[in-house]
């Protein structure tokens, strides 16, 4: 993991004041890296069956894809509202600064599926909760959670509840 850490960069006041991003793009960049933090995410959840890796939008559709490819698993998309082109479910959140949401195809998962959600990162949470929840919503059993970085000061794996969470990187 010291190769991916060493590769993430620190962008201060993006996108907002005060706010340091962690930026994984050198990480994606390198292919070495890519495939690294591709079969990290995985390797805990490689026994567990999983049928589907949900990803949210945009971050999460890189590494979850890769993700779902390691693990034989399909892959769904979460994308903010308006933006899939059949029915959907759809869980609003509130986030530090305002509110946001997701969205879901209806038919995406059903109860047979065993769902790992995998992001680029989890600050507080809200975002994988909800995506948690869509996911609960259509009857599937979750697995899990994977992200390449946890930023552990703001507390997000225990808005997770009792999700499995497993993250590679922790600041």
């Amino acid at each position: 993991m010291e190769q991916i850490a060493a590769s993430v960069r620190d962008i201060v006041d993006f996108p907002q004041p005060g706010i340091v991003f962690k930026d994984l793009t050198p990480v994606m960049r390198d292919p070495a890296l890519l495939r690294l933090a591709t079969v990290e995410l995985a390797r805990p959840f490689r026994d567990s069956g999983v049928t589907v890796v949900l990803g949210m939008e945009a971050r999460g559709f890189i590494f979850g894809s890769l993700v779902a490819a390691e693990l034989g698993a399909g892959f769904v998309p979460l994308r903010k509202p308006g933006k899939l082109p059949y029915a959907t479910h759809r869980v609003a959140y509130d986030l530090e600064y305002g509110s946001a949401a997701l969205e879901m195809h209806q038919d995406a998962l059903s109860a047979a599926d065993r769902v790992l959600l995998v992001d680029d990162l989890i600050a507080t949470g809200g975002t994988a909760s909800a995506s948690l929840q869509l996911a609960a919503n259509s009857g599937a059993s979750i697995v899990g959670a994977a992200f390449v970085i946890e930023l552990d000061f703001l507390g997000g794996r225990q808005a997770l509840g009792n999700c499995r969470v497993h993250a590679l990187l922790h600041y």
